[in-house]
């Protein structure tokens, strides 16, 4: 009894550390293949849009797109 209880914890111990460690590399992949947006992005986007943006216009998108993301 008290044998299959400890199995059970070893093997809840060790599937949280081998989630942890498997979700951890996946973010740090999924991190660099895709970057989030920075200002440099935005105003790159809006050029080839054909729009020369201001200062003013890239932190109104950037706010914008932070309160979506919540």
């Amino acid at each position: 009894m008290l044998h299959d209880i400890l199995l059970v914890l070893v093997g809840l111990i060790v599937g949280a550390i081998a989630g942890f460690i498997f979700t951890r590399k996946y973010m740090e992949k999924y991190i660099k293949e895709n970057p989030p947006i920075n200002e440099k992005m935005i105003e790159a986007m809006m050029s080839q849009m054909g729009r020369k943006p201001s200062q003013k216009q890239v932190k109104q998108v950037m706010a914008q797109m932070q309160r979506y993301q919540k």
